[in-house]
């Protein structure tokens, strides 16, 4: 199945090689875009800085700068600065390099915190992921409008609980949300790295949506350039990546071609698990 050897290669680039004691190497899948990924790039970074640590302790919280686009066919370097070590508490910097260039900068921030106050906000209603189809059945028929999808890596099943953009598009409407579920198409190792890892690979997928969408715009149909400057994650809880989370994501505010979306993942219990923040360049170009 194409979901499962996507989910293998999502595996392998997230396999780093370490090449010295601050530097890990790392590949690319078979499926690219032009430019590389963000949210691989995120991902890998993730593990490059977790793979550093002297005392393995969940992480906090991980920003990123994306500087330049990388090249697919070309490994990336990922250099890591230790910042602080300590047993309940590290900090990393993870400079992501090609070709000597500098393509996106990272922090990466580890808290071992133990208990004490706890909220969340409550998840939106919603049907569950088995009462959707997945995004292969909501792509037939658009092949031709959204190939950089139907084309792309998917090691991931998501499921959308309302019209993706094609969809909500080609009916006329506007939607200042989206709302998917998601889950890796495998089962992932007992390795609590890879399973933050592939969230945060999974954060960069969907979460711009809700910018265009809520103009009645779409990917494919209209001509619209998005490009993402920075993207932050929180987490709150420790996360299973091959158990479904929800993924609901909106946008607070787009200004001088510039769009914020926010994002919450929450477990199938409803706990909130992880917060995402990107900001993109986003400029629409109307038909004459």
């Amino acid at each position: 199945m194409a979901g499962s050897r996507d989910f293998d290669e999502l595996l392998a680039i997230l396999d780093l090689r370490q090449s010295d004691d601050a530097t890990y190497v790392g590949s690319h899948p078979s499926k690219n875009p032009v430019r590389t990924f963000g949210g691989q790039m995120m991902a890998q970074a993730f593990v490059a800085a977790s793979r550093s640590l002297n005392h393995p302790t969940l992480p906090s919280a991980m920003s990123a700068h994306f500087i330049a686009g990388g090249d697919p066919e070309k490994d990336l370097e990922f250099h890591v600065v230790r910042l602080r070590d300590e047993r309940r508490f590290a900090n990393r910097r993870v400079d992501v390099m090609q070709d000597g260039a500098l393509l996106t900068t990272a922090m990466v921030s580890f808290l071992a915190g133990g208990r004490s106050l706890e909220h969340g906000i409550e998840p939106p209603p919603v049907s569950g992921p088995l009462e959707v189809p997945p995004v292969d059945d909501l792509l037939r028929g658009y092949e031709d409008v959204v190939p950089h999808f139907v084309n792309a890596l998917r090691p991931i099943d998501w499921r959308y609980t309302n019209d993706p953009t094609w969809v909500m598009r080609s009916k006329g409407e506007t939607l200042t949300h989206n709302r998917v579920w998601m889950k890796a198409l495998g089962e992932l190792p007992d390795d609590p790295v890879l399973h933050a890892a592939a969230l945060i690979y999974s954060s960069d997928t969907t979460v711009l949506d809700s910018i265009i969408t809520t103009h009645g715009l779409s990917w494919g149909f209209d001509r619209i350039f998005a490009v993402t400057t920075n993207h932050s994650v929180w987490f709150h809880r420790p996360v299973r990546f091959d158990d479904w989370v929800l993924y609901s994501t909106s946008s607070p505010v787009a200004a001088d071609s510039r769009g914020l979306s926010t994002g919450h993942y929450f477990d199938a219990a409803g706990q909130p698990i992880a917060s995402v923040v990107q900001e993109g360049i986003v400029k629409y170009f109307p038909a004459r």
